[in-house]
């Protein structure tokens, strides 16, 4: 980061809630590594199918862009749209180490803050060697890396492909899902350990960065990260709950004394105690719920099953509501059948700080949620659920499946969304929300006829045909460095 970058960017690295007014966010553009998914290793790499990049980057997350640009860093973008739009001049504007990139300290380009640190030599040597060691490179591609300027070298690492186009190793395609890479909780980072080896290199890049880059320089002594068990290489295989696995998707602040970890197909159980431990330790938080889900690819994260929009209402997969979890719909036999599913069961525990020793227990998701809007968030209207789907079948399903319940917060009661998902877009309207589509709402920002301000109780529907299909939406796609506080 230049100098003049890192004295610009004074906003404090704080968050302590899921919907306070977004002020900074740490993103990663869709890169040429998302082109090399083949069909062979998609799985392996965590996609269930390819997709197209360039729809990805010009008809669907340039909007996302955009939309960040005019409520976080208007600066950058008002009155520039025709320029930015034209052919000859878009990609230059989107693309990270281009002269004409956006540059937001703002809007925070990670592949640009890794190319920042990598201009230290010393820095450049040790991260090479590392990502050559893990990748399992020659001596003579780690010299070939050591030669690369910064700017070309943090394409590469992420891409893995140089500029003459030689694929020298798989591509991190998942780097632009940046909530898996860490959260902050208040004033500290916790650093996440992915549970796929396909995520290896995006958490070690992520870790020279926080450690590593200016912006972050005053937050040395309140990074975290949790350390692998004793003998952890003697356990079996992935998935295992005594391994130490954890990733964004399944962490939530919901106030500064609250904290949600699941427990999921990504997330262990060590984990999760590891972090209750550390994180009461350093008084970062007074309660920390913990939410085990199914571990099963439909739901992978927390956050694929609920997220918040206002104090008093959430998303949220009518699966895990009150009423599905109690059965009422059931007959006595299918009541005791679906009883002995020990695999569906969803569990909620919370611990508090001052007597961890005597948790309590919540029966479902719509409890939990409106006990911290109640009790936390201090709200005085009625707690209210939008379902995924309208909570209707197969719609409910079909629509969590492309991220219906995984939005992100601009604000409070300003959320973004894909445009996909038709029932789930009637239950907000029926919920008292206008929607509007991104490139309308871009273009009335930009003509002066509606201010961010302005937008109050509104989704915002983006353009998913490919992105949904790479199975994140845009709470996945962000991870929030700095929230205001939400006055209660």
């Amino acid at each position: 980061m230049s100098k003049n970058y890192a004295q610009k960017a004074k906003i404090p690295v704080a968050v302590s809630s899921e919907v306070g007014r977004l002020r900074r966010v740490l993103v990663h553009s869709p890169d040429s590594g998302l082109g090399k998914v083949v069909p062979s290793k998609a799985q392996d790499w965590l996609f269930e199918d390819i997709v197209h990049l360039d729809t990805i980057r010009r008809k669907e997350y340039d909007f996302y862009t955009k939309i960040l640009l005019y409520f976080l860093d208007p600066a950058c973008i008002r009155g520039r749209l025709a320029e930015i739009d034209d052919e000859r001049n878009r990609r230059a504007f989107y693309k990270p180490g281009n002269d004409g990139f956006f540059r937001s300290d703002k809007v925070v380009e990670l592949q640009w803050l890794l190319a920042d640190i990598l201009a230290d030599p010393s820095i450049k040597q040790k991260l090479v060697a590392s990502v050559c060691a893990i990748e399992a490179c020659s001596y003579e591609v780690q010299q070939d890396l050591q030669s690369l300027d910064p700017v070309h070298l943090a394409k590469t690492f992420i891409s893995g492909a140089t500029n003459d186009h030689r694929l020298l190793f798989a591509p991190i395609p998942n780097f632009i899902f940046t909530r898996d890479i860490g959260i902050v909780i208040n004033h500290y980072v916790l650093l996440n350990k992915p549970a796929k080896k396909a995520r290896t290199r995006e958490a070690l890049l992520a870790k020279y960065i926080f450690f590593n880059h200016p912006l972050f320089a005053e937050y040395q002594d309140k990074i975290i990260e949790l350390a692998d068990t004793h003998h952890h290489f003697l356990l079996p295989r992935e998935g295992d709950d005594r391994k130490v696995t954890l990733e964004g998707g399944d962490v939530m602040v919901v106030s500064k004394d609250h904290l949600l970890i699941g427990i999921s197909e990504r997330t262990s159980s060590e984990a999760a105690h590891q972090a209750i431990r550390i994180l009461f330790e350093k008084n970062v938080v007074k309660k920390i719920t913990i939410i085990r889900i199914p571990k099963k690819r439909d739901y992978m994260h927390i956050d694929t099953i609920f997220t918040q929009v206002k104090r008093n209402v959430w998303i949220l997969l009518g699966t895990f509501s009150r009423k599905a979890m109690m059965h009422e719909d059931e007959d006595e036999v299918q009541r005791i059948l679906d009883n002995n599913k020990k695999e569906d069961k969803l569990k909620i525990i919370q611990f508090r700080k001052k007597d961890p020793d005597t948790p309590e227990y919540f029966e479902n998701l719509e409890d939990l949620l409106t006990d911290i809007s109640k009790n936390d968030l201090e709200c005085t209207e009625k707690t209210r659920f939008i379902y995924s789907g309208n909570n209707e079948f197969p719609f409910d399903a079909r629509e969590q499946w492309t991220d219906s319940c995984n939005l992100l917060a601009l604000k409070e009661g300003v959320v973004l969304g894909y445009d996909r998902n038709d029932k789930t877009v009637e239950a907000f309207k029926a919920n008292g929300f206008s929607v509007i589509h991104a490139k309308e709402l871009i273009e009335k920002m930009e003509n002066g006829s509606l201010q961010p301000d302005e937008v109050e109780n509104t989704l915002i529907l983006m353009p998913s045909a490919e992105l949904s299909r790479a199975r994140g939406g845009f709470h996945c796609m962000s991870m929030p460095l700095h929230r205001d506080d939400l006055t209660i």
